[in-house]
This record gives structure tokens, sequence and C-alpha cells, in this order.
């Protein structure tokens, strides 16, 4: 894969006072966000407004006010900058009874490559997919994992700048779903095709991504680098196996104050001298140290701070 964005400094996706009704339904409503090179997570419940914002930046839809661009571009009055995109739609919509070779290979034509390049190109993507050995039988014989690779594969096929996955790990179980979000990490961090992932589920934008813009109801609640929001936070966990009380007390008793959280000792803010302080108290004690390590925050998080 050998895409480029030379000649563009700014965004590849830019979404500006977007907005997008439905009649009395607001998908949409004047959302900014941008989608740098990397892989983004696009995180939200069913009904957030994601597959739209998708089909806004695909051109399919015009909107209903402000803009969606690609690399500078309105998609819905460029053909040159729907050309700079992939696509891996959430619902199944492959012709069963074509091979993936056949398909990708027409896929690869309808983008404009030559056919003795667009079957090359085919068995380059598919051996990419892990189907290079399925790829002449009917595509409505695959599982559902094969198929998703299929539909991952055509979205790559022509060499996009930024390929755009709606719920690409939809119906897979938790081995096939570890799978494709390890194949999506390699295209994304070792091929140089930029990603945005669309997802529901925050175990997906946590395993892969570098960046993340959450859409709850039609407008962007959180949006930035995922370290930013999965981090270390100040609060330093102490996990014991026993005499988790007896510690507590000696914690107490050399000032550094100490709450329960479940099975855990809590300290919030620990400094360096705290550190030393506990690490005599569990001496003391006697209590066999399971772990101790700042907490990290969860995605969930994110959604439940928004809600209050």
């Amino acid at each position: 894969m050998t895409n480029n964005v030379s000649g563009h400094s700014g965004p590849l996706l830019e979404a500006r006072g977007l907005s997008k009704h439905f009649g009395l339904v607001i998908a949409l409503e004047s959302v900014d966000f941008s989608v740098a090179p990397g892989i983004t997570g696009l995180l939200g419940p069913n009904g957030a407004g994601k597959s739209t914002a998708i089909k806004l930046f695909l051109g399919l839809l015009r909107p209903t006010d402000g803009s969606a661009e690609v690399m500078g571009q309105r998609p819905y009055e460029s053909i040159e900058a729907r050309a700079r995109l992939g696509y891996m739609p959430e619902h199944d919509c492959l012709p069963p009874s074509m091979t993936a070779s056949e398909f990708l290979t027409h896929m690869a034509q309808v983008s404009g490559l030559p056919p003795v390049h667009a079957r090359t190109r085919a068995a380059d993507i598919l051996r990419l997919v892990g189907l290079d050995e399925e790829r002449y039988r009917p595509i409505g014989e695959y599982s559902t994992g094969m198929g998703q690779r299929v539909k991952l594969a055509q979205a790559l096929v022509h060499d996009p700048v930024i390929a755009l996955l709606d719920e690409p790990t939809a119906g897979l179980d938790p081995g096939g779903r570890e799978e494709m979000l390890a194949l999506i990490g390699r295209i994304g961090h070792d091929f140089g095709v930029s990603i945005l992932l669309s997802t529901h589920l925050m175990g997906d934008v946590e395993s892969v991504c570098d960046r993340i813009v959450v859409l709850d109801a039609g407008k962007v609640t959180e949006e930035g680098d995922l370290s930013r929001f999965t981090g270390e936070t100040e609060m330093l966990y102490i996990d014991v196996d026993d005499r988790r009380d007896e510690l507590a007390a000696a914690l107490a008793a050399r000032g550094v104050e100490a709450v329960v959280d479940g099975l855990s000792l809590v300290v919030d803010h620990a400094s360096d001298e705290q550190y030393d302080l506990i690490r005599d108290a569990v001496v003391e004690t006697g209590a066999r140290l399971r772990r101790l390590a700042p907490r990290r925050r969860g995605l969930a998080e994110i959604f439940r701070s928004a809600s209050l």
C-alpha cells in the first residue's frame, strides 16, 4: 500500500457545524470534529449519528447545514474526494454467487485499475486479510468472519487514503473480533492506511484506536487522543490478599489516608514520600501485596460522565 496525502496538511476528514435532519428527526446537530492520520474511533450508542456522519463524508448524503470535508473537499460535490475513501458497510451486501477473487477484481476495476493490475491487487489484498486460500470459493459459503474480511478487503482494494469502517466486528465471536481488530491495527499502523472505525463497543476503540470522537444523540461529547481518556489517574490502588484492615490502620498511623474500594485500598494523589510509607506499612503488617499501581481509566466513564 502506497497511498499518501501529499499536498494536504490539514485533517483527512472534518465536520464543520455539520447538521443532518430527516424531517423532524435530528441525526446530527451542529457538530464539529476532525479526523487526523492514524486510527480514529467514532464511538457512540446506536442512534447516536455515527452512520449518518459516515454517509455524509462518503457523499451519499448532503448536509442540512454545515459541511463534511474530505481533505478540504466536499465529497457530495467532488468525485476526487470520494475516490480517496474506502468504505466497509455494516450490513451484509456481498454477492453470494461470486468468488472473493472475482468480486475484489471487479471492485478494483470499478475504481479505475486496468484488468491485469486489478487481479494482482485483488490477490494482494485477499492475502493481507487472510483469505488467500479461500479466494476462489463462492462468498455465499463463507462464515460471518470471512464475509467481514471480504468487506474490509473491498474497502482497501483501490488503495484509499482513509477507510471508513462501520461496525467492523458486528456478528463476530470473541476470537473473530480479536482477529479483526488486530488486522485493522496492522493495516492502520503498518501499511499507512488511515481508518475511521465506527462502533458502539468501547473495547474495540480501546484496543486499536489512537484518537476518539464520541457521539451521543447527534452531538459530539468528547474528542481527543485516546490516552487522554484511558491514561493513568492520580489514584493509587493497593491490592492485598489478606490483612487489608491492618494495612489500612498502619497507613493511617503514618498519615496516609486510604479508602476501601471493593477489594482495594485507594490513596488519592499519592506522593513519592507516601510510596515509601506504603511500602513500610506493607512490610510491617506482613500483608501479601498483589498490586500497587495507579488506576487506569476506562472509556465507560466517558459515557457515565456525559449522562450526568
